[in-house]
């Protein structure tokens, strides 16, 4: 049972809402146990006082295809309650739309991920709820991407939108802890509650974080369309920062890596001979695509899919997302010195840093990958230390 289903089942948990305004936290995934929307649920069951919504990127419907495309506010057709876009004019809940609520339900599937935008939300507008007094519960989900934590975190000064706290690449939380963190870490005083999920055994096979088969899955953004995106996910997002198409504009969006000028096979290759540890607990298949937008748009892209859904090969706690597509990167700097891997458009509206630094919240990385003399165990030694303080931290924080 997720938060939503439990919250319009159990009517004790929904006591507290009683004589008081409640706003919801939506996008399209946000749904109930038969795939009926949340917002439609929780504005009929007939004891909650909805008064107004709000959607993070990619809108409450989630409308809209690519990062930097913003939604606006608009009044909701069918409750008349006004519908407000935290993705639009404003990135952080203005004192104005405060205002129109006494306790927020948020209740948004996240992948797992540092740079997936729902938990920066999440971050601002608890920081919100703690000038205005608001309370926030969480309406919990699985983390689709299990409890592995992989990649360095985040360094001081590299805060973002896709970087709101220093934590890894992969979190390895759910929303509902990851907020019980952030009231931690930040120091806030708010009323913050999280209706926990029951049953949830995120060590399962064969979802490792999701249900199989018990829960469809449903796109919280639009390019998120399957659990194996949620898994590579965290490696996958990194080809945002790159040249190198991450499969927009095709069906398999953030599962692949492509490009029109590089021989796949000999790197392939390459990748094996480097470091065969991080190429293990999936298959890597050679592929080819065609984008019909964004980068490399109708060109013949020679590329591979990174395949954590084949219940024969895929290995949970094996699988190393970031560290895999950062082999692939490095691969191509050997074996393309002069190649422009690097992409020098703003991306979520930072325009003074490297995209695939803001991606990764440090220039560390992409140090790593430029320098042809560097070793996997050099970038493990920079890593590991991170991976394991944040382990702590996620021991302390595990509701589950």
């Amino acid at each position: 049972m997720f938060g939503l289903d439990r919250l319009l089942t159990e009517r004790e948990l929904r006591k507290p809402l009683q004589n008081r305004r409640v706003a919801v936290l939506a996008h399209p995934a946000s749904v109930t146990r038969s795939l009926g929307h949340g917002l439609d649920a929780l504005a009929t069951i007939g004891d909650i006082n909805l008064t107004s919504a709000f959607g993070p990127q990619h809108g409450l419907k989630g409308d809209k295809q690519d990062n930097m495309v913003e939604s606006s506010d608009h009044e909701d057709p069918v409750y008349s309650i006004p519908v407000f876009s935290l993705y639009g004019d404003v990135r952080r809940p203005t004192d104005e739309m405060m205002d129109t609520f006494d306790v927020l339900l948020v209740d948004l599937q996240d992948l797992g991920c540092r740079i997936y935008t729902f938990i920066t939300t999440l971050l601002y507008i608890l920081e919100a709820a703690d000038k205005h007094k608001k309370s926030v519960w969480v309406l919990d989900r699985p983390n689709p991407a299990g409890r592995p934590v992989e990649g360095m975190s985040l360094k001081p000064g590299w805060e973002s939108f896709v970087g709101a706290g220093p934590m890894p690449m992969r979190h390895g939380l759910t929303m509902g802890e990851m907020g019980t963190w952030f009231v931690d870490h930040y120091g806030l005083d708010v009323d913050y509650q999280v209706i926990e999920m029951t049953g949830w055994n995120p060590a399962a096979t064969p979802g490792y974080g999701w249900p199989l088969p018990e829960r469809s899955w449903v796109n919280p953004s639009p390019n998120a369309p399957t659990v194996n995106m949620a898994r590579v996910y965290a490696g996958t997002v990194m080809l945002e920062g790159t040249t190198l198409s991450e499969g927009r504009g095709t069906t398999r969006s953030l599962e692949v890596l492509g490009a029109p000028d590089i021989d796949i096979r000999n790197i392939l290759n390459l990748m094996e001979e480097i470091a065969p540890r991080w190429t293990t607990g999936c298959r890597l298949r050679e592929c080819w695509f065609e984008p019909t937008f964004h980068k490399h748009r109708h060109a013949l892209c020679r590329g591979f899919q990174i395949h954590a859904d084949d219940p024969g090969s895929y290995q949970h706690d094996r699988f190393k997302p970031w560290r895999l597509v950062a082999l692939a990167l490095h691969v191509i700097r050997k074996l393309y010195p002069d190649y422009e891997i690097w992409h020098d458009s703003p991306y979520e509206y930072e325009k003074d840093k490297l995209a695939f630094d803001v991606i990764n919240g440090s220039e560390h990385l992409r140090t790593w990958i430029d320098d042809p003399q560097a070793s996997p165990g050099d970038l493990d030694d920079m890593t590991a230390p991170d991976e394991e303080a944040w382990r702590d931290i996620q021991q302390k924080f595990s509701i589950y």
